[in-house]
């Protein structure tokens, strides 16, 4: 069925964000960070347009999601590494675990080893054995293809980025690793961190982590909902739970097919905007789960079944919402039939 909100996706904007990425990577190797669905827009389709547009190196959470990429024949990694019930689908071999701890590097020796990718933690204190355990001799015999790590602060002027900078490169020739990576979208657009292989996400989906990449990065996702229903209000009525908008005049009102549970959320109520024939008409009362109100009375034209697109430029829209733009992208519900162009 027919759904009655939908996601449009450019997928020329997608590969353009990839190369541009890639152009700014240098020397290094530019791959995509596809977990989380593909950041919401969905994995399958946005790993098949990065590997026709020359992406080789594809990184995912978890084995599930490894999974569902298996069919089209990538290479891809698995960041979260690989538990004693993922074994079966490591050792299938359609995807690399990336080990982060000593009971991951021994589980996969134990197994007999393999290609396998390796996070060594820099500051983060998330993911990744420390810089000790490699100077102990832990990595010693595996076949590493990818010595990483991961940036805390590379959306930010921040001292730390250089130190974990300086903490990574003292690990080069350190252990086997064919290549070293360091670099997320943010950690691109700063000088000297790109080492031999580039992980972008966020800017990949139209995302702008730094000032720096604002006029190179375009938007991907373009929000569109259906009018259930054109209505009346009368000066002095509200719209909405907790009748947080009051009608100062008598108002025509359009309710959205679209909500909260959609990844609309509540952070839009009485400050998001939908586009109407470059018509910006504001979101008024509050965002529920499944609806959203709108001031459609400059726009006599706008009837029960028009679709109207919602203001999902990705900095803006955290801005208003109060949301964070991986928050926004990886929000994006079930509900939405999803649109290619």
């Amino acid at each position: 069925m027919p759904a009655p909100l939908r996601l449009r996706l450019d997928g020329d904007a997608l590969v353009q964000n990839w190369r541009t990425l890639d152009r700014m990577s240098g020397t290094a190797a530019c791959g995509a960070a596809v977990k989380a669905n593909g950041y919401g827009l969905g994995a399958i389709d946005v790993a098949r347009r990065l590997a026709d547009a020359g992406c080789r190196d594809f990184f995912v959470s978890n084995w599930q999601e490894a999974a569902e990429l298996a069919p089209l024949g990538l290479t891809v990694s698995v960041l979260h590494g690989v538990r004693e019930e993922d074994m079966p689908a490591a050792a299938a071999g359609f995807a690399r675990p990336v080990l982060n701890t000593p009971t991951q590097v021994a589980r996969w020796k134990a197994a007999g080893g393999g290609a396998c990718d390796v996070m060594v933690d820099t500051g983060m204190n998330r993911l990744g054995i420390s810089a000790d355990d490699i100077a102990g001799g832990l990595l010693d015999g595996l076949a590493i293809e990818t010595l990483m790590s991961h940036l805390a602060c590379a959306d930010e002027d921040s001292p730390m980025n250089e130190a974990q900078r300086d903490r990574f490169a003292a690990l080069v020739g350190r252990t086997a690793a064919r290549r070293m990576s360091l670099a997320n979208s943010a950690g691109i657009a700063l000088k000297g961190y790109a080492f031999d292989l580039t992980r972008p996400g966020l800017a990949l989906y139209g995302g702008v982590p730094r000032a720096g990449l604002a006029d190179a990065i375009e938007s991907v996702v373009t929000i569109e909902a259906q009018i259930l229903q054109r209505r009346r209000v009368s000066v002095g009525q509200t719209v909405g739970y907790n009748a947080t908008w009051t009608a100062t005049a008598d108002t025509d009102v359009a309710i959205l097919n679209l909500g909260y549970a959609d990844g609309y959320f509540r952070g839009f109520s009485n400050c998001g905007t939908a586009l109407a024939g470059g018509i910006a008409i504001p979101v008024i009362g509050r965002v529920s789960m499944d609806l959203v109100a709108i001031d459609v009375t400059s726009v006599p034209t706008m009837q029960e079944g028009t679709w109207l697109a919602l203001d999902f430029a990705l900095p803006e829209a955290a801005a208003l919402s109060g949301m964070s733009q991986y928050e926004l992208l990886t929000g994006l519900g079930a509900r939405f039939d999803r649109h290619w162009d």
